[in-house]
């Protein structure tokens, strides 16, 4: 059922076995798997069905000065299903390296391997909508897939690796019905979690403390409480949770909010063509429906060899900014930009005050290539905004055949890129979040070796040349920022509580009965956007705590 908390009593005690704090991706996957079972699930979303703005106000912050961070609002929605409302859909899930210790890459070691998430990703890919599970081009497409762009035989790079898209997938939308149907399964609308209150020895959550906007105050007691309010306001939780934790709940060793990332990418460079080559193909749908695109993975071996972190790299259009791309599709969306949402704007590169020489220019792109803009319109209405499974991104083939370089790449871990509080208070009372994104020399060097690396692939098979200044990297990372919505490794996964917050199961060290579910939990960031890995490691938990009740029930 689904319920809204400004319905109850202020001082309302609420009994239930497993809590689950937040309903995006995480959670909403987490009380799918408790549906028709008997334990009782309750799941505490902040927000309503739809975006309200005093809602959405509690995640505003401070980001510390220079830090090339996007506002603390943007890119996440305080709503049932959180930011799958708004996400991308890019599907891809980690590599084996990735779980590995890595002597280059201190700190980023998962506790298990790649083989004990494996067996959780198919289902994950269905639950994310994004077809089977395969992320190869041989595995996908059987009878080949077709791009002049991709040879075989690079020496550092695969050219076979794809990433899948979701439809996308918003979880309330698809998901609401099970939810609003399932006996054991309450959803309660607008209540945050404010304060997690422990046991006398400070070893077990003893009740969770809920507020409204409207003020009404509730009280939780659960079994077994998973947060899963993503990777900036998990740890805001936990740091405010003091009744017996001066420093915060997993805090006794200044871990939580430390190692804070997301992905270092931006877009960079001039890729040609040999004369006469075939045009690229940026998307093709396999069997499935779902839309797959190839790119260039480092490989493991190259990874190892050039001591770097994971990198990938996929073919883009030239920057909309200036008119030289002679193409009028792009003109039209460059001039657009102000009326794009943030989300997907911020990825329209180039500056938005242009002389008049420069908007002449592009006028002179649209009036001489209106068919290519009706057709580029007639596409977009049909497969992106009509379609149910939407075309993932523009993907235009500029006029004058060269395109730009888009990269995705691993952040390292950096304790000093961290979350604290500040002494500014929010509308319940809870300190707002102070934020300190800092890319570091080993995230530069990531991208500059494998940019190195795939110039010299491009040059040696002859495919492709890429020409780009390498003073450019360092202004490309900070040009761009922080991407998206990836809040990742604030609750680190960690064998010691010295190394994290919380154990190879997700349960917070010296906690019997709190997990955390999401990316705060990942101790490396891949080159992989998160939201498979989410939803893959949240059916793992799952399974551990279906264990877990399963023990408590015989002993």
């Amino acid at each position: 059922m689904i319920e809204d908390a400004n319905t109850l009593e202020s001082g309302t005690r609420l009994e239930t076995d497993l809590c689950i704090v937040g309903a995006g991706a995480a959670g909403i996957t987490l009380a799918l798997q408790f549906e028709h079972r008997r334990e009782r699930v309750l799941l505490l979303e902040s927000g309503g069905l739809r975006p309200e703005r005093a809602t959405q106000a509690l995640y505003e912050g401070a980001i510390a000065a220079g830090s090339p961070h996007p506002p603390l609002a943007r890119y996440r929605r305080r709503v049932f299903g959180g930011s799958t409302q708004i996400w991308g859909g890019r599907c891809v899930p980690f590599d084996p390296i990735d779980f590995e210790t890595r002597p280059w890459a201190p700190g980023s070691a998962w506790p298990f391997s790649y083989a004990d998430i494996l067996p959780f990703y198919e289902n994950a890919a269905e639950l994310c909508e994004t077809g089977e599970f395969a992320f190869s081009a041989p595995a996908a497409f059987p009878a080949g897939m077709q791009n002049p762009l991709f040879p075989s035989g690079l020496d550092h790079f695969s050219e076979t690796s794809i990433e899948r898209f979701s439809c996308p997938t918003n979880f309330a939308a698809r998901y609401g019905r099970r939810l609003k149907a399932a006996r054991n399964i309450t959803v309660l609308l607008h209540a945050n979690a404010t304060e997690i209150c422990t046991t006398a020895d400070g070893s077990a959550v003893a009740a969770l403390s809920v507020k409204t906007l409207a003020h009404r105050h509730l009280v939780v007691h659960a079994k077994n409480t998973v947060l899963a309010a993503g990777g900036l306001e998990v740890p805001r939780l936990l740091l405010v949770s003091r009744d017996r934790h001066p420093h915060g709940i997993g805090n006794a060793n200044d871990q939580v909010g430390r190692n804070y990332m997301t992905h270092i990418a931006g877009t960079i460079g001039e890729i040609t063509l040999p004369a006469g080559a075939p045009r690229p193909i940026f998307y093709q749908r396999a069997a499935d429906g779902a839309y797959c695109r190839r790119r260039f993975a480092l490989t493991e071996t190259a990874q190892r060899e050039l001591q770097v972190g994971n990198f990938i790299a996929r073919l883009h259009h030239p920057r909309l900014h200036d008119p030289a791309h002679r193409t009028g599709a792009l003109s039209a969306v460059f001039l657009a930009k102000p009326f794009i949402g943030f989300e997907y704007a911020s990825r329209l590169h180039g500056q938005t005050r242009l002389s008049i020489a420069a908007r002449v220019a592009h006028a002179r792109n649209i009036l001489g290539d209106l068919p290519g803009v009706a057709a580029f319109a007639a596409h977009w209405l049909r497969h992106r905004t009509l379609a149910a499974r939407k075309f993932p991104s523009l993907a235009v083939h500029p006029r004058h055949g060269r395109y730009s370089l888009d990269f995705h790449a691993e952040q390292a871990p950096n304790p000093e890129s961290r979350i604290t509080l500040t002494d500014a208070y929010d509308a319940l009372g809870l300190p707002k979040i102070h934020l300190d994104w800092r890319p570091s020399e080993a995230d530069f060097r990531t991208v500059g070796i494998s940019l190195a690396a795939l110039a010299s692939d491009f040059a040696k098979s002859r495919c492709a040349s890429l020409h780009y200044d390498p003073a450019d990297v360092a202004i490309s990372v900070v040009r761009d920022g922080a991407y998206g919505g990836h809040h990742i490794g604030t609750a680190r996964i960690s064998l010691s509580p010295r190394d994290g917050v919380v154990d190879a199961n997700c349960r917070v060290h010296g906690m019997k009965n709190l997990f955390i579910a999401g990316s705060a939990v990942f101790p490396s960031s891949s080159q992989a956007n998160p939201t498979l890995t989410i939803v893959a490691m949240t059916l793992r938990l799952a399974e551990r705590l279906m264990q877990k009740e399963k023990e408590e029930v015989l002993f």
